[in-house]
């Protein structure tokens, strides 16, 4: 991913005396990939999601945000050039300090902002953290996107349109149009059946890394789907 920055999209860029006015015991933690996503979509575009997620959820709420986890578990797109993956075991290490030290901070809540899919661990250090007190949580889920998909009127379904379809494609095309190159028009690719993906990979169900019907994006679509999960989060929060 190239570009500007400063823009605050990517990096939260306040001072100490901006979190000590704040105060706020709400932080949000957003988690990407760096993985293949087609020849039109960029590598950190799970990552550039999930702060667009964040940064739309923080102009409507008082809320800490924090910087991104850019790399996590995209084991299953190995076989593109460009794909970086850790462990489940890194990751859920790296969520569980970050979750200790802004503890230490003041947050008594932790929403972990998801971008990638495959990032199944998450859920499950959620319910391990959550055993005693209700302090963590896990955003967007399925029913989140389900509804953000509905409400921004989505021509694919969740099935058809996995990866760098039309979902993701419209919220980069609202949001950060000069990240998307030409091309997605004309790269649609379906398989709904990808039942043994987790043992073969996205290489065993398509040769361009798109799996979805990135011709029916829209930068329409892009902003209506983060009105969706803002309309959401209000409900988590």
């Amino acid at each position: 991913m190239t570009g500007d920055l400063s823009d605050g999209t990517f990096l939260p860029l306040g001072t100490t005396v901006d979190e000590r006015e704040s105060a706020s015991p709400v932080a949000l933690l957003p988690i990407g990939s760096f993985e293949q996503h087609g020849a039109h979509l960029p590598l950190a575009t799970d990552t550039v999601i999930a702060c667009t997620i964040v940064r739309a959820v923080a102009e409507k709420h008082r809320v800490r945000r924090l910087p991104p986890i850019t790399i996590s578990c995209s084991h299953e797109h190995a076989a593109w050039p460009g794909t970086v993956s850790i462990s489940a075991t890194t990751l859920a290490a790296v969520v569980r300090d970050i979750g200790d030290s802004v503890r230490r901070a003041g947050v008594t809540k932790l929403v972990l902002v998801n971008g990638h899919g495959g990032n199944y661990v998450l859920g499950n250090i959620v319910q391990e953290a959550t055993v005693d007190e209700p302090w963590m949580a896990l955003f967007p889920g399925e029913a989140e996107w389900s509804a953000a998909r509905d409400a921004a009127g989505l021509g694919s379904s969740m099935v058809a349109d996995m990866h760098a379809g039309e979902l993701e494609t419209s919220i980069l095309l609202h949001a950060h149009p000069h990240l998307v190159r030409p091309g997605y028009a004309t790269g649609d690719h379906r398989a709904d059946d990808r039942r043994h993906l987790l043992t073969r990979g996205m290489q065993a169900y398509t040769t361009s890394g798109v799996i979805g019907l990135p011709s029916l994006a829209s930068a329409e679509k892009g902003r209506a789907l983060l009105a969706g999960l803002v309309e959401s989060f209000a409900e988590l929060l």
